[in-house]
């Protein structure tokens, strides 16, 4: 039987402050398989977006391990860790992070200048991302001539760029309003289905967590629940179960 995609091994992630030590996440072990979509649930401070940073490789756990593929990240260099996020990882982040100078395209061009890519081979790979999210006609617009919406899917496009196996998504429609944090879904849904992007998504909105595959539930640095999905989606019921358990 093949290993799991991501594999969370016995990970403690501990942070100093003077005198005092911080356990954000303490012995927790996770396994997660390609072509997943898994929503990380829990109350602040329960660990989540530590755990999603040590899987992007921007944080290294305190002991513990974490190997995504091939890549052993828990024991890489800076070095190493800097390749292996531009060659593995897209992100999404809440506030877009866009660079408000920057035209649509250019914004979604920004990881591939780090590439080998030729000029024209960039060109085609941004009009592909900007394609797939529905943006073709709006790559010349800069961030403040768009919505929120169509800001969050010129940051998709820029995470998918690059063509990463892995999406992390941290409260993708935490600053969108209802009709826009539904379209990010879908095409979140839409990734993950047709492209087969293996998807880790922090998020506090059970609307959010009910479209992904899987719910895991933080608290205090440790996992306190694990549902699949018996169908294709959690399913909403299930996941405000697990914000009030």
């Amino acid at each position: 039987m093949a290993e799991p995609f991501i594999r969370i091994e016995s990970i403690v992630k501990q942070y100093v402050r003077d005198t005092q030590v911080l356990t954000v996440l303490d012995g927790l072990s996770l396994s997660v398989e390609e072509g997943d979509f898994v929503a990380l649930m829990g109350p602040s401070g329960s660990g989540k977006t530590t755990l999603l940073n040590l899987i992007a490789g921007i944080d290294k756990p305190t002991s513990g391990r974490i190997a995504v593929g091939k890549s052993e990240v828990s024991s890489m260099s800076e070095a190493a860790l800097a390749r292996y996020r531009s060659e593995n990882i897209g992100f999404i982040f809440q506030l877009y992070n866009l660079v408000p100078v920057l035209t649509a395209f250019e914004n979604v061009e920004l990881p591939l200048l780090l590439t080998k890519m030729s000029r024209a081979q960039r060109r085609k790979q941004v009009e592909l991302a900007l394609s797939i999210v529905g943006l073709a006609d709006r790559m010349d617009h800069y961030p403040r001539q768009l919505s929120g919406g169509q800001e969050q899917r010129v940051a998709i496009a820029r995470a998918i760029a690059t063509d990463p196996k892995v999406l992390v998504a941290d409260e993708p429609t935490g600053d969108l309003d209802a009709k826009s944090g539904e379209e990010i879904l879908i095409l979140l849904e839409r990734l993950n289905d047709e492209f087969k992007k293996t998807i880790v998504m922090v998020t506090h909105d059970p609307r959010a967590a009910s479209r992904a595959h899987r719910l895991v539930h933080l608290d205090k640095g440790v996992l306190k629940e694990d549902i699949r999905a018996e169908g294709r989606e959690v399913g909403l019921e299930a996941a405000r179960s697990a914000v009030v358990s």
